[in-house]
C-alpha cells in the first residue's frame, strides 16, 4: 500500500520535472510534456503500481490541482488587451466560437446514441477548442466526466490536432487563399501578451530565489480564491456546486489579474501549468485501458468533426466577412491547438504579424472556454 503511494507521488513530481528535462533535450520538447504526463500516467495506473487504496489520493490530486491552477494561469492576463482587440481580430475569433459552437451542437446530436453522456463529451471539446488543455481538465471536474472517456478525448484531441497542424502549415493558406482574400498590411497591434512566452514556457526558474516568495504569495492568494469558490459552491444544489466552483474561481482569477500587484507576479503561468501537468498524470493514472473498445472511435469521429467541421465552417463565415486567409488561419490555431503553436503556423504563413493578436485571443478563449464549455453542455443535457 505504502510502495504505491510513495510511486504514485514520486511520479506525480516527474510529471511536472519532465518539463524541466525538456529544457535540456529536444526529443522530450517535441513529444510535449502533456503527452509524456499522460504516458507515465497509464504506465503507472496500468501497471498494477498503484494499490487500490491509492484511489483516494488521485481523487483528491485531482479534485485540487485545476482549482489551484486557474487562477495562477489567469493571473497574468491582459484584460484591456482583450478589449482592444482589433475589429478584424475581434470578428475572425466570434466567427470561429459560433462555428464551433454549431458544429458541436450537431455532433452532439448526431452521436447522441452513440456516446454515452455525449454532452458531457461536447462540452469538454467546446472548453478545448476554445482554450486549451487546462479548460478540458477543468470541464472534465466540473462535468464530472470519468477518466477513461477523459483520456480518450485528450488522445484522439491529440492525434487530430496533429493532422490538423500538417494541413495550415503545408498547404494551408495556399487553400484559403482560393477563396479568402490574402492578408493586408494594415493593422498594427500593440497588444501584449505580458510576460507569457508561450514560444517557450520554462520551469527552471519557479524554484529560484527571485521567483519564489511572490509565486507563493501569488499560490496564497490561489488557495484563498479556490476556498471562496468552493465555499459559495456548498450553497446550490450539490448536482451543480462543482461546475458552480469552477466558474466562480475562473471569474476570481480573472477579477485578480487586474490587481498589478498580482498581475506582475512572474512565472505564475509556469506554475500553473506545473499544476496542470500533475493533474494530467493523475487522470491518466486513473485511466482503465482494458476497457477500451471498437466503440471508443465514435469519440474520434466526433473529435475529427469538430475539428475539421469548425475550420470548414469558419472558413465560409470568413468568406461572407471578408476576413483573410491569414487571419483566418492564425485564429483557428490558437482556438484549436492553444497559443504555443501561433508562432510555428505563423512562420508557415511568412507573417510575423498575426503572432500578437493569435497570443492574445488565446489567452482570451482560455478564461471563456470554461464558461462557454459548461453552460453549452448543460444546455444540451
Amino acid at each position: 500500500m505504502y510502495g504505491g503511494y510513495f510511486t504514485y507521488f514520486v511520479l506525480s513530481i516527474l510529471s511536472g520535472n519532465n518539463h524541466f528535462f525538456s529544457e535540456k533535450y529536444t526529443i522530450i520538447e517535441k513529444i510535449g510534456t502533456v503527452v509524456i504526463a499522460y504516458i507515465f500516467g497509464l504506465i503507472l495506473g496500468n501497471s498494477g503500481i498503484i494499490s487500490s487504496e491509492s484511489k483516494v489520493i488521485q481523487d483528491t490530486v485531482a479534485f485540487i490541482t485545476i482549482p489551484l491552477a486557474l487562477p495562477l494561469l489567469l493571473f497574468s492576463s491582459d484584460i484591456k488587451a482583450w478589449i482592444k482587440l482589433a475589429p478584424k481580430t475581434l470578428l475572425a475569433t466570434l466567427l470561429a466560437i459560433i462555428g464551433l459552437v454549431v458544429i458541436i451542437i450537431i455532433g452532439n446530436s448526431y452521436f447522441n446514441d452513440k456516446i454515452p453522456d455525449v454532452w458531457k463529451v461536447s462540452g469538454m471539446l467546446v472548453g478545448v477548442y476554445t482554450g486549451g488543455t487546462p479548460n478540458l481538465g477543468s470541464i472534465k471536474t466540473a462535468l464530472g466526466v470519468d477518466e477513461t472517456t477523459y483520456i480518450l478525448v485528450h488522445t484522439y484531441d491529440t492525434i487530430v490536432s496533429a493532422v490538423f497542424i500538417l494541413f495550415l502549415i503545408t498547404i494551408g493558406q495556399r487553400f484559403f487563399l482560393l477563396f479568402l482574400r490574402p492578408f493586408e498590411n494594415k493593422e498594427k497591434n500593440k497588444f501584449s501578451t505580458q510576460h507569457i512566452d508561450y514560444e517557450q514556457i520554462t520551469y527552471s526558474r519557479l524554484l529560484k530565489k527571485p521567483s519564489f516568495l511572490p509565486l507563493l504569495a501569488a499560490m496564497g492568494i490561489s488557495v484563498l480564491i479556490m476556498a471562496v469558490g468552493g465555499g459559495i459552491s456548498m450553497v446550490v444544489p450539490e448536482k451543480l456546486s462543482t461546475a458552480i466552483a469552477i466558474l466562480l474561481i475562473t471569474t476570481l482569477g480573472i477579477a485578480a489579474s487586474l490587481i498589478p500587484a498580482v498581475n506582475k507576479i512572474e512565472t505564475t503561468f509556469n506554475l500553473g501549468m506545473y499544476l496542470i501537468l500533475v493533474f494530467c498524470l493523475d487522470v491518466a493514472s486513473m485511466a482503465d485501458l482494458s476497457s477500451l473498445s471498437i466503440d471508443s472511435l465514435y469519440l474520434l469521429y466526433y473529435v475529427a468533426i469538430a475539428v475539421f467541421g469548425t475550420l470548414a465552417l469558419q472558413a465560409v463565415l470568413s468568406k461572407i466577412f471578408k476576413i483573410d486567409a491569414d487571419t483566418t488561419i492564425i485564429i483557428s490555431t490558437t482556438l484549436i491547438c492553444s497559443p504555443p503553436f501561433v508562432p510555428v503556423v505563423a512562420g508557415a504563413l511568412k507573417n510575423k504579424q498575426v503572432i500578437i493578436s493569435g497570443l492574445t485571443v488565446g489567452v482570451f478563449g482560455f478564461a471563456i472556454g470554461n464558461y462557454l464549455g459548461i453552460l453549452l453542455a448543460w444546455w444540451l443535457k
